[in-house]
């Protein structure tokens, strides 16, 4: 039988089912897809406590949805990170990264009309969880060889010591779930 955790995001009560990544860790699973309401009061919430940016950038997939309301809402463009090259993407940059959810080694790419719209910007990076971290560190890189300049950081949600780094920001904390 499933088992569940409850909490209050942007005001919004959710139940978020637990997963085992593990044999001795379950995450409650924050999926943004398909839930409406709750993306556009994060990103309200979210574009509340972001400084100034110019472009909002955010890795493939599951934030898609946030950053496109938060786009839409502040009216400033954002760009999706891809998790391969496509066919319009000419001379690609690129990083390789590893996160809790997926169970091998990535990469991400950021094609050259993207690098162009990005350099010199103040770019906001956006994601639905932040969790070990690794995922945020390679969008910061790849930003950083794109020649972009950091605004800031965010996510929904901060999970397991993520929600102790002054580095981010975020809504509320989702705590990991030790067996």
């Amino acid at each position: 039988m499933a088992e569940y955790y409850n909490m209050k995001i942007a005001g919004l009560e959710r139940s978020l089912e637990k997963f085992p990544v593990s044999d001795s860790l379950d995450i409650a699973a924050f999926i943004l897809f398909g839930d409406v309401e709750i993306t556009v009061k994060a990103s309200e919430e979210l574009l509340k406590k972001a400084p100034e940016f110019d472009c909002i950038i955010t890795p493939e997939a599951k934030s898609i949805p946030l950053a496109y309301e938060m786009a839409r809402q502040s009216g400033k463009p954002y760009i999706v990170i891809r998790k391969g090259v496509k066919v319009y993407m000419r001379n690609s940059l690129s990083v390789t990264v590893r996160s809790i959810t997926t169970d091998k080694q990535q990469s991400l790419y950021l094609g050259e009309t993207e690098v162009d719209m990005i350099k010199g910007k103040r770019v906001l990076i956006v994601d639905d969880v932040i969790s070990t971290g690794e995922s945020l560190l390679a969008v910061r890189e790849l930003a950083k060889k794109a020649g972009a300049i950091e605004a800031a950081a965010c996510a929904v949600l901060a999970e397991g010591d993520a929600a102790e780094r002054k580095d981010i920001i975020y809504l509320e904390k989702l705590p990991l779930f030790f067996k």
